[in-house]
């Protein structure tokens, strides 16, 4: 990972960062590159007021969801931290057309997410980094939709994460066992032109922003 505010890599691979779509070009390495770009991309985020991120969470649940929820559909979301886009609007949606949600808990750094079910009044308890998750009593399951997040994202359906690896190891893993859909939720304000991206980096069927979906199914 490159250095801290300050660091002489840190300033360098800013410096590269061109244009307001936060494009990047330099000789930095991919993870280099995939961090230069999620401090961007934070930092864009960041400066969205409350009632803006309201509407555009509301404005993804609001359209047609681009898959279909059949009997027994499991839907996997996520607790919103820092600067995400809110998935909760979305998951109250689907759970309303009868799919049963889950939400991820880390079980340790090149491990899978485990997915355990959870419902609108469940608890949740305090995981890593602070990230709500499911108490433990919750079983796990294996969802068919993965709603993802994400720092940015491309018209190619690659992501950058937050540079654990955990929705990578997570979306192969499962597509190793079953047809699912991973679809990327978030802002906009998000994308950029093309993601440094890598073998091991899970490509995602759609990404729902405020704007419009982008079905990367078809491509």
């Amino acid at each position: 990972m490159f250095g801290g505010p300050g660091s002489a890599v840190h300033r360098y691979a800013l410096h590269r960062i061109r244009d307001k779509r936060l494009s990047i070009s330099s000789p930095l390495s991919i993870p280099d590159q995939k961090a230069a770009l999620r401090t961007a991309a934070r930092a864009r985020a960041a400066p969205l007021p409350g009632g803006a991120r309201q509407a555009a969470a509301e404005a993804i649940a609001a359209r047609p969801f681009p898959v279909a929820i059949e009997p027994g559909t499991i839907v996997s979301g996520f607790s919103p931290m820092r600067t995400e886009i809110n998935p909760l609007p979305l998951l109250r949606k689907l759970s309303d057309a009868g799919a049963g949600l889950a939400l991820p808990v880390v079980q340790g750094r090149g491990k899978p997410l485990i997915m355990r079910t959870w419902h609108f009044g469940a608890p949740l308890k305090s995981g890593q980094w602070g990230i709500r998750e499911p108490m433990p009593p919750a079983p796990e399951v294996a969802p068919d939709i993965l709603i993802v997040p994400l720092a940015a994202f491309d018209r190619q359906g690659h992501r950058i994460g937050y540079g654990a690896g955990y929705y990578d190891i997570t979306i192969a893993a499962l597509r190793a066992r079953k047809n699912v859909v991973a679809i990327g939720i978030a802002f906009a304000a998000q994308e950029i032109p093309k993601v440094p991206a890598t073998e091991r980096d899970a490509r995602l069927d759609l990404v729902l922003t405020e704007r419009e979906v982008i079905d990367f199914r078809k491509s």
